[in-house]
């Protein structure tokens, strides 16, 4: 009998490609879904059954659940900006929800997506591994915080949770936050390289986490995290691999934090006034004005884990972009 996996956020930037792998790994997927008719793209995996309803759903959340064997919560809300309130909802609430039906269905694995980036400042020149203490900086780091705390209080109940910490990321389909700043932007003509580039960024390409998850979902030990992610990289080579990829000649513009700070204040206060985000918003100082030396040994110890290379990932992302921007992952095949 195909195993069945139970996904919320599968229609979202990592979602689209975590149902692709797992249709190409052999489960049968019930995907967790608000509207249906704005993704016909759904129809291309025949092993895929659509549950409508969101993460606050508690009735639509136990109807996907019933009859799977296991369950990857990857739904979350992620902006720069935003209220604390919304991420609460969807971040801890969505936690919760999913969490009370999957242990109550006796899932024999719930994998849960959080973020390596709700440690919040990082120290300037410490390796991070996963007994790190976080310190969330901004609403969104403490609700993905709190939604840990949330299964963490399942799993000393006995639930098989477990926990994946991902970098930042970045690839084909993606359109915001390290997608915009090391690839469309520079792409369109726009660097700016804070502090000499030597901040450092942890990346990781989109299709590594789907990866990550499926393998927790058999190798995986209950009640551990892993921080899944490739190798940190300063944003100067960064920068430096996707201008060579994408043979970009752009002068780059090199700037002191304070410029950046700066700009950011500015364009909050002018978002005050449009109610909508910022194109810097002063939350990006976390993710970027930092030195994020992160191990991902545990999860390549553990779970065999293998990321792909940045100049590889970039590659890809930019040949996704050159294309015209597909909206599905590259391989559809089950």
């Amino acid at each position: 009998m195909t195993d069945t996996v139970f996904v919320t956020g599968g229609t979202g930037f990592l979602g689209r490609h975590l149902i692709a792998a797992l249709c190409r790994a052999g489960y049968a997927v019930r995907a967790l879904v608000r509207n249906p008719d704005e993704h016909p793209w759904l129809r291309h995996y025949p092993n895929t059954t659509v549950v409508q309803g969101d993460v606050t759903d508690a009735r639509a959340v136990a109807q996907g659940i019933a009859g799977s064997r296991y369950t990857i919560h990857a739904a979350g809300l992620f902006r720069f900006w935003g209220d604390a309130a919304s991420f609460e909802a969807i971040n801890v609430g969505g936690a919760e929800t999913v969490m009370a039906a999957a242990h109550a269905a006796g899932c024999e694995r719930i994998v849960h997506i959080s973020t390596v980036y709700l440690i919040g400042t990082p120290p300037d020149n410490q390796i991070i591994d996963e007994t790190y203490p976080p310190r969330p900086a901004d609403p969104y780091q403490q609700s993905k915080l709190r939604a840990e705390q949330t299964l963490m209080s399942y799993a000393e109940r006995g639930a098989p949770v477990i926990v994946l910490r991902p970098g930042a990321f970045y690839g084909p389909l993606g359109h915001y936050a390290f997608n915009r700043l090391f690839f469309r932007d520079p792409m369109r003509g726009l660097i700016m390289q804070l502090h000499g580039g030597r901040y450092i960024i942890l990346p990781v390409y989109v299709a590594d986490v789907p990866q990550a998850a499926i393998l927790a979902l058999t190798r995986g030990r209950p009640g551990e995290f892993y921080n899944i992610c490739d190798t940190p990289i300063a944003h100067k080579d960064a920068f430096d691999i996707v201008c060579a990829e994408a043979r970009l000649w752009y002068p780059r513009l090199t700037l002191p934090d304070w410029t950046g700070i700066a700009a950011a204040h500015a364009l909050e206060g002018l978002s005050a006034i449009t109610h909508r985000e910022p194109f810097y918003p002063l939350n990006l100082r976390s993710y970027v004005y930092n030195y994020w030396r992160v191990s991902g040994d545990k999860a390549r110890r553990e779970l065999q884990f293998t990321p792909t290379p940045f100049r590889e990932g970039a590659r890809r992302t930019i040949a996704w972009y050159r294309s015209g921007m597909p909206e599905m992952p590259e391989d559809v095949s089950c």
